[in-house]
């Protein structure tokens, strides 16, 4: 950034790349890997143990799991094969920017349906069906959401999966947040059918650089993602697979300090922004708040706030939320409160 070349310090709450540091363990497991001389080829579904292991963890079939060079990989895989023949893709608003880009970059089509905050950010399922034609390929849920924290309603998505399967429509649920939830979410792969669920160990386990994730698909999709990987990335290297491994025997004790550390970051967020003029709803998840301020241009906002060193995300790169913007809880607590108290003065 230029304010930081030219000396001055920036609360970055604008990327959702967590400060905390990936767990000493999963380190050692790596090293110790690359040192064993895991660093050959290797399959490009994955190492057998790691699919097994994430098969038991999902209650599905190994042969149901394929590793990818992080989510966003395995998210464009199987985009590209449900839409590189054409139709149109189905995305909630407000979204994640990378479903979008992809879509046009593989020239598909997008149908956007919009949630507002004043409804809790739930989709609405008339405006959801009105969306779907005969070109439909698939609808792609973010459950937990970003940039919103919010979890689908249960019985919401019920009938999301309801209309995808009597329309005979594949749904993507991008569940990389889920793990880490405050409160219990539902995940696609309950309902069955062919349904895909996709995710990673980048916010699980704070390991966003090691670029891992894996989608739990039908066998016939999941072959053809393989000879993806194939022609692509050949395989996910086998030390970081390795790594992953231990953070998955560490389990339950990592995750639980990480969602705890959010969790207070999310009440001490929440307790900050209560005490202006922002309405928003408090997150039910890592790592975001999306606020919104009646009559803001959050371009323009971004960039005054940047100037007074605090960087945040306006609503417009999430859709159309122009009065919105996006506060990543990924700095430490002493940054984060005064970020947050430098937001709240300029917008009043």
């Amino acid at each position: 950034m230029k304010l930081e070349s030219e000396g001055k310090k920036v609360i970055k709450l604008n990327i959702g790349d967590p400060d905390l540091e990936t767990p000493p363990e999963i380190v050692e497991a790596a090293y110790d890997a690359m040192k064993r001389g895991k660093t050959k080829y290797s399959s490009a579904f994955g190492e057998k143990r790691l699919r097994e292991k994430l098969a038991s963890i999902h209650q599905v079939y190994a042969d149901n799991v394929i590793m990818t060079p992080g989510s966003k990989f395995g998210i464009f895989s199987v985009m590209y094969l449900l839409l590189k023949d054409g139709g149109n893709v189905v995305i909630p608003t407000p979204y994640w920017t990378a479903y979008a880009l992809t879509a046009k970059t593989l020239g598909a089509e997008t149908r956007l349906v919009k949630t507002e905050l004043d409804s809790n950010w739930q989709m609405d399922l008339e405006t959801l069906e009105s969306a779907i034609d005969k070109d439909t390929r698939m609808i792609i849920l973010n459950n937990p959401n970003n940039p919103t924290s919010n979890v689908i309603d249960p019985k919401v998505l019920d009938g999301i999966v309801r209309i995808a399967d009597d329309k005979g429509i594949t749904i993507l649920s991008d569940e990389v947040y889920a793990d880490i939830s405050f409160v219990k979410t539902k995940s696609i792969l309950e309902y069955g059918g062919d349904h895909i669920l996709v995710t990673g160990f980048s916010k699980t386990f704070t390991m966003t650089g090691w670029r891992l994730g894996y989608v739990i698909a039908n066998t016939g999709l999941v072959e053809k993602l393989a000879k993806l990987n194939q022609i692509t990335i050949s395989n996910v290297p086998v030390f970081i697979q390795d790594a992953a491994l231990t953070a998955l025997e560490l389990g339950n004790e990592i995750k639980e300090k990480i969602r705890q550390e959010y969790r207070e970051r999310a009440k001490l967020a929440s307790n900050v922004l209560s005490k202006s003029k922002l309405e928003f709803s408090e997150p039910s998840a890592p790592f975001y708040i999306f606020p919104r301020r009646r009559g803001l241009d959050s371009e323009k906002f971004a960039l005054n706030l940047l100037d007074n060193g605090v960087a945040v995300a306006p609503g417009t790169a999430f859709g159309d939320y122009k009065e919105h913007f996006r506060i990543s809880l990924t700095a430490p607590r002493d940054d984060l409160t005064t970020a947050l108290n430098k937001i709240c003065e300029a917008v009043e």
